[in-house]
């Protein structure tokens, strides 16, 4: 395995411009970026639409989410190693125009079918986008201290999309059909096209290893294999043998990707990167700490308005304290880092995320919006904490010639977690909820489709509630109601307990800070 002092480095080069253009390019990259995270969350508020207009089930619910995770995930490193080769502006314009087009299909799609298909187009695109800005962040500021604001405030525009998720999604949906919260992507992307051009400068690596195909197809196999495994099991059965096959042949698969990786003379992922306990448990960290955020939001978002009974707006309104508190935070996360060590304020991190995900998870049907709110802000708080310092740890021990795949390795750490938290804290509700309402209505011999439609989604038993109306319409809200929220905190207790295996690994194993003689950073690649 080649050794990371040993590996080529980027040739230098001049200064681009002084500090008022870098942080200009920031400021491009970083509007460019929010329409990335912005999808991530202001699809939640949409869900229950999906219900309503398109009959779309809690399985095909959680696969709108994740085929766009999964395609963001799968090839990432993909997308990272040919920014590194071909030139990271180059690749993150791509990416966006690829974005812009794939949100406009969604946004005009038919069937749930189509908009899962569109979904991982747009998925796709964020692929190519994510990995190059970070890339070029940590290439244009050089400056460790300068490097951690600039990553700061990286992290805080992904906390921003978080933040304006929800209500812009809630405010569209007031106003227009479900396509515009996919529409709305277009201005940003053709608006981030012209600024990228114009004010973010070229960089790759001239060293750059050729192309690894038969790794990106064995990771994109491997993982696809394993998400549709996970969220197929409550409709399939958790011991059926698709499901068992599926999940076995995802691990295997995922097991020679390791193994040809690290035989391979040209990996797409460097495996001597998790040799460095700052890279590998910063991964980890960032990765469990979003399978509790995505996987609460996925479930709160329709416990809100199918629960409570919020509007879209008024939903996303109510979501906005988990984003606005991490986009508050993250800026001040490597502030917390000089002083207390990377260690201490990921695991504490960790551990507040833990506490919001269990005070969640006590929900009860009789729970008001005042008795949630507190754990949704420390869900806000605690990835606030963790994501920055975990970035900085990562990114610090990189070598300027692969910062383009070691971003990628950090964005995909983010939406493998997310992707796994949608699918198992869904998949965990839904069989839950299946198992509560299966027995009281088995007497009742309903058609199939409507059987179907009310195991299905708890929208889908509150469609039929009203229609059917009197004592028996409000028994059966009652009863998907209770089911849901039974099924809702099964799955938070158990995203608070990978939480808190998490923190117990960050305070065991990640170190508080670089080692007393890691290498200075080489100079800045070729731009």
């Amino acid at each position: 395995m080649t050794n990371l002092r040993d590996m080529p480095q980027a040739a230098p080069a001049p200064e681009a411009g002084g500090a008022r253009s870098r942080w200009i390019a920031l400021v491009v990259l970083c509007v460019s970026l929010l329409i990335v995270t912005l999808d991530n969350t202001i699809l939640n508020v949409a869900l229950p639409t999906l219900v309503k207009e398109l009959g779309a089930t809690t399985t095909q619910l959680q696969w709108i989410v994740d085929a766009y995770a999964l395609a963001f995930a799968g090839l990432m490193l993909v997308a990272g190693s040919s920014a590194d080769r071909f030139g990271r502006r180059r690749v993150f314009t791509a990416g966006l125009a690829l974005f812009g087009a794939t949100s406009a299909w969604a946004a005009y799609s038919g069937s749930v079918g189509m908009l899962i298909a569109a979904r991982t187009g747009m998925g796709v695109g964020a692929a190519m986008m994510m990995p190059a800005t970070l890339s070029i962040i940590t290439d244009v500021f050089r400056d460790p201290g300068e490097r951690r604001r600039a990553i700061g405030v990286w992290a805080a525009t992904s906390g921003l999309g978080i933040a304006i998720g929800p209500v812009a999604g809630g405010l569209l949906l007031e106003h227009f059909w479900w396509g515009s919260i996919f529409w709305v992507n277009i201005p940003f992307a053709a608006a981030g096209l012209v600024c990228a051009r114009l004010l973010v400068p070229e960089s790759r690596n001239p060293a750059a290893l050729r192309p690894d195909p038969a790794g990106s197809v064995l990771s994109i196999a491997g993982l696809g294999l394993l998400l549709w495994a996970i969220i197929e099991a409550p409709v399939r059965g958790w011991s059926s043998g698709i499901v068992l096959g599926a999940g076995g042949a995802g691990l295997a698969v995922l097991v020679c990707f390791v193994l040809w990786e690290r035989a391979t003379s040209h990996p797409m992922l460097n495996l001597a990167f998790f040799g460095n306990r700052r890279f590998s448990f910063a991964t980890t960290s960032v990765a469990l700490a979003m399978f509790g955020l995505f996987g609460a939001l996925f479930v709160l978002t329709q416990y809100l308005q199918f629960g409570l009974g919020y509007s879209a707006l008024a939903t996303g309104v109510r979501v906005l304290p988990v984003a606005g508190l991490l986009a508050l935070v993250a800026p001040l996360s490597p502030v917390l880092v000089r002083a207390a060590g990377t260690k201490a304020v990921v695991g504490v991190g960790l551990l507040i995320v833990a506490g919001g995900l269990w005070q969640l998870s006590r929900t009860e049907v009789s729970s008001s919006y005042g008795d949630v709110v507190g754990g949704m802000l420390l869900l806000g708080l605690g990835a606030g904490l963790v994501v920055p310092a975990s970035l900085d740890s990562l990114m610090g021990t990189l070598p300027p010639g692969d910062t383009g795949v070691g971003s990628a390795s950090n964005g995909v750490s983010v939406q493998l977690g997310g992707a796994l938290g949608v699918a198992v804290i869904g998949s965990l509700l839904t069989t839950r909820y299946q198992d509560r309402m299966g027995p009281p209505l088995g007497p009742y011999r309903l058609p199939h489709d409507v059987s179907d439609s009310v195991l299905g989604s708890l929208g889908g038993a509150l469609e039929l509630a009203q229609r059917v109306g009197g004592t028996s319409g409000r028994l059966l809200a009652a009863l998907a109601r209770s089911a849901f929220v039974s099924g809702m905190g099964l799955g938070l207790t158990v995203g608070a307990a990978v939480a808190t295996a998490g923190a117990a690994l960050a305070f065991a194993a990640l170190p508080s800070r670089p080692p007393a003689d890691a290498p200075k950073p080489a100079d800045p690649p070729e731009r």
